[in-house]
């Protein structure tokens, strides 16, 4: 007599192996939003880089630019801090480059802060110690530029201790606030031709107003960008 024959069926365990997220391409507004930051910058980085070259060459820098001569090292710091702190600040504002890059994110968001400090307290220690007595610089535009000056270092030392206390949110809002107040110069560009170009000529004070007038476009700008994060969270 046969035997039954005792079938047994073993049931496999599956192990799941959680995967990895896959990397989200970069988008045509991830390049779009650093591009339109660094054109923005082209104008006062062009004049840096001939400032540079002014002080490597002995050229003339201003109608009175002895006191640069006589301490230049304000000077310098101011432009070759003040040039990363743009250009690499610029795609800071990428969240695609931030997901997909996160190691450069956080490298050169030390950089953007290090930098930005730096072009900021120079900024304001020439703007008292060297630029107070120039003749071009009236107490209207000295006021503007220690006000606004001061508030870009106090921006970014305030988004510094954020994201050492892991506020992602609040590090964020205040490096906005920082970067838009750095890129004031390139705004002023912007705004002077624009003036230039309906009005002819650009004067005193119009020169100093529309100065100040740009940095608070910018904070302006930058409240929208802050305030849109927000409401895209809630």
């Amino acid at each position: 007599m046969n035997k039954p024959i005792e079938l047994i069926t073993t049931k496999q365990s599956r192990v799941s192996v959680p995967q990895r997220p896959r990397k989200r391409a970069l988008t045509r507004a991830d390049w779009l939003v650093p591009f339109g930051l660094i054109l923005l910058t082209a104008i006062p980085a062009l004049g840096g880089v001939l400032g540079l070259v002014g002080f490597a060459t002995g050229a003339a820098l201003t109608p009175d630019d002895t006191q640069f001569r006589t301490l230049p090292l304000p000077i310098v710091l101011h432009i070759i801090s003040a040039l990363p702190f743009c250009l690499l600040g610029a795609f800071q504002f990428a969240p695609g480059v931030r997901r997909s890059f996160p190691g450069f994110h956080r490298l050169s968001g030390r950089l953007v802060v290090l930098c930005g400090l730096t072009a900021g307290l120079s900024g304001l220690w020439m703007t008292r110690f060297i630029l107070f007595s120039l003749p071009s610089q009236s107490m209207l535009l000295y006021s503007f530029r220690m006000l606004f000056g001061s508030v870009m270092v106090l921006s970014l030392v305030l988004g510094l201790v954020a994201i050492l206390r892991r506020d992602v949110a609040r590090h964020r809002a205040w490096m906005i606030r920082g970067y838009a107040i750095g890129q004031g110069a390139g705004t002023q560009a912007l705004t002077a031709l624009i003036w230039m170009l309906i009005f002819g000529t650009l004067g005193e004070p119009h020169k100093d107003l529309l100065m100040g007038a740009s940095w608070v476009i910018n904070l302006v700008v930058a409240e929208w960008l802050i305030r849109r994060k927000r409401s895209k969270r809630h």
